[in-house]
C-alpha cells in the first residue's frame, strides 16, 4: 500500500497520535505525517505511506490554507484557547469593521514572526516547548513568513463588548503560526488576543472535502478498499516545476545522472520534478552547487518502473 491518505485530523490528538493509531488500523510501519498539528486544531492532514514517505516534505513545504477564530481581550501562554490567561484588558470601546480590515490588510505579504514558547521550533538542540514547560523563557529566532491572503469572514460593520471574537480565512505560506497571526491582529488593534479556534482547510493540493475520518478509514481498511482513496504521490508535488524527459532519459535518471538544466526551468529555484510522460515523477533535482547549467538528483522515487 502507498499513496497519499488525506486525514481528517480531530481535535484532542497530535500529528504523531494519528500515526500511530493509523499504523495500527493499516497494519502497515512505513507512515508518516506532513508536518505537525496542535491538539486543538482539527482539519486536513496528509499522510504519507509506504514509498510516499519520501515526498512528505514537499507537502510540508507547501502552501496552507486556515480558517480559524481571533479572540480579542485576553492573551495566553500558549496564544490558543488551551494556555493559561496572561493578560487581560477589556474591550473599553467598539472596534469598527474599518479598522479590523485595515489591521488584515497589513498582515498580508511578507511578515516576521517570533515562533511561541510552546511550539516544537528547536533552540539549542531543546524544543521550545520543553523550555516553556519548566518555566524557562528563551530568546527565539524570528522568522519571515508570506501571508498570501486574509479574509475577514464577519459581516459586522461594529464589533462589541468585553471581549470581541471574529473568524478569518488565511492562505500562508510553511512555518506560519497562525496562533502568533492572532496575537498579533489584537496586538495592531491594540488588545492582548489569542486563537480561540482553528481549522486546515488546505494542504498543498488537499481540501477538507477531500479528507477521510478515522472510522471512514477504518471502514475501507475491513472491506480491502484503501486504494481507492489513496493520491498518488504525485499529488503531493504537483505545486513542484516540471521537467518533461523521454524514456531513454529516464533510464538515466533511475540510476541518479546529472542533468543539463532546461531552458524553461533555467531561473527557477528549489525542487523540480522530473517526470515521464504517464505523468509519474521519478525523481526530485536541484540546481547542481558546483556545476552551472546542471541539475543533480535529491530523491530518486521510482527505479523500478
Amino acid at each position: 500500500m502507498e499513496g497519499i491518505l488525506p486525514l481528517f485530523k480531530p481535535k484532542g490528538m497530535t500529528s504523531h497520535d494519528c500515526v500511530f493509531r493509523l499504523r495500527k488500523i493499516l497494519r502497515m510501519k512505513r507512515i508518516g505525517h506532513t508536518g505537525t498539528l496542535d491538539p486543538d486544531v482539527t482539519g486536513v492532514l496528509p499522510i504519507c505511506l509506504g514509498r510516499a514517505t519520501k515526498v512528505a516534505e514537499y507537502i510540508t513545504d507547501a502552501g496552507k490554507s486556515y480558517e480559524g477564530e481571533v479572540t480579542i481581550g485576553f492573551s495566553t501562554t500558549t496564544e490558543d484557547a488551551s494556555g493559561e490567561v496572561v493578560e487581560r484588558k477589556e474591550v473599553s470601546s467598539p472596534i469598527t469593521r474599518n479598522q479590523v480590515m485595515k489591521v488584515l490588510q497589513s498582515m498580508t505579504g511578507e511578515i516576521t514572526q517570533t515562533p511561541p514558547m510552546y511550539s516544537a521550533v528547536k533552540v539549542n538542540g531543546k524544543r521550545l516547548y520543553e523550555y516553556a514547560r519548566q518555566g524557562i523563557e528563551v530568546e527565539r529566532p524570528s522568522r519571515k513568513v508570506t501571508i498570501y491572503s486574509i479574509e475577514l469572514l464577519d459581516e459586522r460593520e461594529m464589533f462589541e463588548g468585553e471581549n470581541i471574537t471574529f473568524r478569518f480565512r488565511v492562505a500562508c505560506s510553511k512555518g506560519t503560526y497562525i496562533r502568533t497571526l492572532a496575537v498579533m491582529i489584537g496586538s495592531e488593534l491594540g488588545y492582548p488576543a489569542h486563537m480561540s479556534e482553528l481549522v486546515r482547510i488546505q494542504s498543498a493540493s488537499l481540501t477538507l472535502e477531500d479528507c477521510l475520518t478515522f472510522e471512514e478509514i477504518e471502514d475501507r481498511a475491513e472491506k480491502g478498499t484503501m486504494d481507492e482513496v489513496l493520491r498518488p504521490m504525485e499529488s503531493a508535488l504537483s505545486h513542484l516545476p516540471k521537467f518533461h524527459i523521454s524514456d531513454k532519459v529516464a533510464e538515466k535518471v533511475k540510476n541518479g545522472a546529472v542533468l543539463t538544466i532546461p531552458d524553461h526551468l533555467y531561473d527557477t529555484k528549489g525542487p523540480i520534478a522530473v517526470e515521464v510522460e504517464e505523468g509519474l515523477v521519478l525523481a526530485i533535482y536541484e540546481h547542481h552547487p558546483r556545476k552551472p547549467g546542471f541539475m543533480k538528483p535529491v530523491k530518486v522515487l521510482r527505479n523500478d518502473q
